[in-house]
C-alpha cells in the first residue's frame, strides 16, 4: 500500500481517506504514515547489515513522543540538542545509552542531566564546553564520554541557514585545532574521549560533501591513533535531503554504502543522525480553503493553515507540493498563491500553484513530516494543530489540538 495516494479520486493516507480525517479532527492538522516512518528507518538499518553502527534519529526534525516511541521499538538511537529532547526520548522509551547530545550551547544543568541519564556521548563544540563538562563530571565523580564535533570546512551546497560545516558557521571545532583539543581532552581527569563527530548541514542532495568530510575525519582518526588516542566511533551526522520537488538525493542505501566504503578497513562504530530523511515525506498538513480572492491578476486561496503552522516556506524559501484532497473538480484550474490568515505578507504556504479548488475544499501540503509541527508557534494567538498517525486502516490522535485556554493558562495578571 502506498503511504499517500489517490484512490477513486480522493487522497488517502495509507488506508484512510483524508476526508474522513477532516470530518473527525477538523483542520489544520498534521497527518503521518507509520509505515513510511518505519520503512525509512529500516532502509538505513538494513543498509549497514552486520557493520557496527548506530542510527541516532535527529529528534529536532519531529519530536512527537509517539514517533520517538515507534523508532525506539525498532532499536533506534537518538540525536538530541536539549534536555527537553532528552526527556522526550526517555518518556518515549528510548535508551539513553544510544543518545548523542549535540549543540553549541549546552547549559550546565543539561550536561548534568545527560550524565545522570547515561547518554552515549556529549558532542563537544568548544574548548570552553569541554572544560565545563570536565568540572561537572568531577563534581559527579564520573567520567564524561565525549566526542568532538569537528568543523571540516566543507560546503554542503544547501541553503545558507542550514549549512553547518563551514568556517563561518557557529558549529564545531576547526579542523586545524582538532588535534590539539583532542590532546587536551585526553589529559582531563574526568573526560573519556570516545568519538569524533561532524555535521555539515541539512537537505543535502549530493554525496561529495559527505565524502569530503569523511576523508577529513578518517585522517584525524589515524593521526590521533598514532598519538595513542583511540577513537571508538565516527559520527557523520545527518542532513541527507529528500525530494520535495525535483531533488534527487542519494538513497539511504547509497549513502550508507558510500560511507562504509570509506571505512572498510576499520571496525570502528559508525554513527549517523538522520532526521528529515526518515520523517520528512512521512507527513502532510491538511487544510481547508476559507476564501478565494482576486487582486488584479493575482489569485489567492486563503486557507486555515498559516505560517505559524508551517514556517519553512517563508524561512527557507521551501517548496512543498500542494494537492487537492478531491482530485476531480468542475472548477477551472488557476494559478494561486496559497496564503494563511496571519497578518504578515510572508504568510504563504505556496506561491503560483496550479489548482482547481473552491471555497470549502481541502488541500494537502506534502513533505511536512520534518520541521513542520516542531517549528510551529502560537503567533497571532493561534492554537497549534492536532497531530494524527495513520497505521493501515487505523487513525490515532498523537497530539490533541490546542485550545484557546491552553494559550494563556501559564500567564498571570499583575496584582
Amino acid at each position: 500500500m502506498q503511504d499517500f495516494h489517490y484512490s477513486n479520486g480522493t487522497f488517502y493516507a495509507e488506508g484512510v481517506s483524508l476526508n474522513d480525517i477532516h470530518e473527525q479532527y477538523s483542520t489544520p492538522c498534521f497527518i503521518y504514515s507509520r509505515a513510511a516512518i518505519e520503512r525509512q528507518w529500516g532502509l538505513y538499518n538494513d543498509a549497514f547489515g552486520d557493520r557496527n553502527h548506530c542510527i541516532c534519529y535527529a529528534v529536532k526534525a519531529n519530536g512527537n513522543i509517539a514517533i520517538l516511541n515507534l523508532l525506539a521499538r525498532l532499536g533506534s538511537g537518538f540525536d538530541i540538542v536539549s534536555v527537553g529532547e532528552l526527556q522526550r526520548v526517555i518518556k518515549a522509551g528510548g535508551d539513553p545509552g544510544k543518545v548523542v547530545f549535540s549543540g553549541v550551547g549546552k547549559r550546565p544543568d543539561e550536561i548534568r542531566a545527560a550524565l545522570q541519564a547515561g547518554v552515549k556521548c556529549l558532542n563537544v563544540e568548544s574548548i570552553s564546553e569541554l572544560t565545563v563538562i570536565n568540572d561537572i563530571a568531577g563534581d559527579m565523580q564520573c567520567k564524561a564520554p565525549v566526542s568532538l564535533r569537528i568543523n571540516p570546512d566543507v560546503d554542503p551546497l544547501t541553503h545558507p541557514y542550514i549549512s553547518t560545516g563551514l568556517k563561518e558557521n557557529k558549529f564545531g571545532i576547526s579542523y586545524e585545532e582538532a588535534e590539539a583539543v583532542y590532546s587536551q581532552a585526553s589529559c582531563l581527569s574526568h573526560i573519556e574521549v570516545v568519538g569524533i563527530d561532524c555535521h555539515i548541514g541539512s537537505q543535502i542532495t549530493d554525496m561529495d560533501p559527505y565524502l569530503d568530510a569523511m576523508d577529513k575525519l578518517i585522517s584525524l582518526v589515524n593521526l590521533l591513533s598514532d598519538k595513542g588516542i583511540q577513537i571508538q566511533h565516527v559520527d557523520l551526522g545527518g542532513g541527507l535531503g529528500i525530494n520535495y520537488k525535483d531533488e534527487a538525493p542519494p538513497s539511504p542505501d547509497e549513502f550508507v554504502s558510500a560511507i562504509c566504503g570509506k571505512m572498510k578497513d576499520s571496525n570502528i562504530e559508525i554513527l549517523i543522525e538522520p532526521g528529515r530523511s526518515i520523517v520528512g515525506n512521512a507527513g502532510l498538513l491538511l487544510s481547508q480553503v476559507l476564501y478565494i480572492k482576486q487582486n488584479g491578476d493575482k489569485n489567492f486561496a486563503i486557507i486555515d493553515a498559516a505560517m505559524n503552522d508551517l514556517i519553512r516556506p517563508v524561512l527557507y524559501d521551501a517548496w512543498q507540493k500542494i494537492v487537492p484532497v478531491n482530485e476531480v473538480s468542475e472548477v477551472e484550474e488557476k494559478q494561486y498563491d496559497i496564503v494563511g490568515p496571519v497578518c504578515e505578507s510572508g504568510d504563504f504556504l505556496g506561491l503560483d500553484r496550479s489548482l482547481s479548488i473552491s471555497e470549502g475544499d481541502t488541500i494537502a501540503i506534502l513533505g511536512v513530516g520534518a520541521y513542520g509541527f516542531v517549528m510551529s508557534s502560537n503567533y497571532n494567538a493561534r492554537p497549534r494543530a492536532a497531530e494524527i498517525m495513520v497505521d493501515g486502516d487505523e487513525v490515532y490522535e498523537i497530539q490533541r489540538r490546542e485550545t484557546l485556554e491552553d494559550l494563556y493558562e501559564r500567564e498571570m495578571i499583575l496584582p
